[in-house]
């Protein structure tokens, strides 16, 4: 089976209105991906970057996949929480990237986006916290339905990705 070994960081995020900020993320593949090494899933450590700062976090991710086909390749998605000085969480984004195909170190930038919600709904995320949030995450990263939703921008996830590919050329695939 070809093989893809993903090591690299959730470096941090910019751009967001909101401060004290976390990053839950998970890796989403098709069928033919197996998970060999690491975790499907994480969540990073809160940041509080001064105003119009980066939020570090500096999060490692370590995958490593087998897979019998391309179909399916890896996604990231994200969603970035803030937290307030009372420990509560409210949800400042959620996006998604593909993993690089070709092998090699990546720089990628993650745009984020929100559900706006009702003007009440905005109104009591502005005075009490909460807010409009997803039923279901595949939304985030399927078009079908997300096209309905209206939303607003978030801020952008930075991401530093290490690509291995092992064995592909076995499969007619050139790297």
């Amino acid at each position: 089976m070809a093989e893809v070994h993903v090591i690299g960081q959730i470096m941090g995020a910019t751009g967001f209105s909101e401060s004290s900020l976390l990053c839950k993320w998970g890796v989403h593949t098709g069928a033919a991906w197996k998970l060999l090494s690491g975790v499907r899933e994480g969540q990073t450590q809160v940041d509080t970057p001064q105003i119009g700062d980066m939020a570090y976090w500096s999060h490692p991710i370590d995958l490593h996949f087998a897979t019998k086909g391309l179909q399916g390749w890896p996604r990231l998605h994200l969603q970035v929480w803030s937290q307030d000085s009372f420990g509560r969480c409210q949800l400042a984004g959620y996006g998604f990237c593909h993993v690089p195909s070709s092998p090699g170190t990546h720089q990628l930038d993650c745009p984020t986006w929100r559900p706006l919600g009702s003007w009440r709904e905005q109104l009591a995320r502005a005075f009490v916290g909460g807010g409009p949030q997803l039923l279901h995450g595949d939304a985030i990263y399927s078009g079908a339905d997300r096209y309905r939703l209206h939303t607003t921008s978030g801020g952008t996830v930075h991401l530093e990705l290490s690509l291995l590919l092992r064995h592909f050329d076995r499969y007619g695939v050139e790297c």
